[in-house]
């Protein structure tokens, strides 16, 4: 099985992502330091990349069933986005950060791999299952890195040295991930009334997908009422992933959820 090989992709990953994160504060390399530090950085989310791909023909499925799966999107995808935000902002600091969280998915998967199957249950196998997952795990991953980078800007700030820059880049971020989980939950409604008859059942689930949606309004709406503020924005962002953390997994453990039409999530 494919799998047994995913240990020797995630730790080349992981190097290629600690040395590319690395690089560019390495100032005897000179300028050119910066180009094969994007390099060498995207290398390591290509090797993911092609794990993923290398999976969905193994198992003739979209490798987003169980959790295990999907924390290989959301390791692959956060890369991406610290690379992005890089190229974007020139922000290199939080190459470091995206690449922590990415390699902390991948080592989750290491100590608990899935037991992949081929088996698809008839409701996930709707045209809407992979656009709904796909695009919801991309949204989670830049409104993970939007509280990062609030985390590090609260850090920053008890140091007395916050600078501006962060919340503009937390609201880009912001803006960006609230688009797409927006439209992962317009996929998920079109998917639930194909496969269950309704667009919305207030599911454990889907509640808590809600709350998430709401949490990053609540800041949305706190940015543009109170544009000077600092700090209560910044602990929104960060209280709101704690929320999008319960949806994403604590939903799984709750008594309420084991009848859950997202049931099969739970697995690992």
């Amino acid at each position: 099985m494919i799998w047994l090989n995913f240990s020797l992709y995630a730790v080349i990953a992981a190097i290629l992502w600690v040395v590319g994160s690395s690089l560019p504060y390495i100032q005897a390399l000179g300028n050119k330091r910066h180009i094969f530090a994007n390099l060498i950085y995207l290398s390591g989310s290509l090797v993911i990349g092609s794990f993923i791909v290398q999976l969905w023909l193994k198992l003739d499925r979209p490798p987003l069933r169980t959790l295990g799966e999907t924390r290989l999107w959301y390791a692959f995808f956060l890369s991406l986005v610290g690379l992005i935000t890089n190229l974007r902002w020139k922000y290199r600091w939080f190459m470091g950060l995206s690449s922590f969280m990415a390699i902390s998915m991948l080592a989750i998967n290491l100590t608990d791999p899935s037991s992949y199957n081929k088996t698809l249950m008839p409701a996930l196998q709707s045209p809407w299952f992979v656009p709904h997952v796909v695009v919801y795990i991309l949204s989670y991953s830049i409104l993970a890195a939007s509280s990062l980078v609030a985390i590090y800007a609260l850090w920053r700030w008890y140091r007395s040295s916050y600078e501006k820059r962060f919340l503009h880049m937390a609201d880009n971020l912001v803006y960006i991930g609230f688009a797409f989980l927006t439209l992962g939950q317009l996929f998920g409604a079109l998917w639930a009334k194909e496969a269950w008859g309704h667009y919305w059942t207030w599911d454990p689930k889907e509640t808590w997908a809600f709350l998430t949606w709401i949490s990053f309004l609540i800041y949305i709406h706190y940015r543009f009422h109170r544009p000077k503020h600092v700090k209560g924005p910044l602990w929104t962002i960060a209280l709101a992933f704690v929320v999008l953390l319960i949806a994403w997994f604590g939903v799984n453990y709750l008594p309420s959820a084991q009848d859950s039409v997202h049931v099969y999530s739970k697995m690992s």
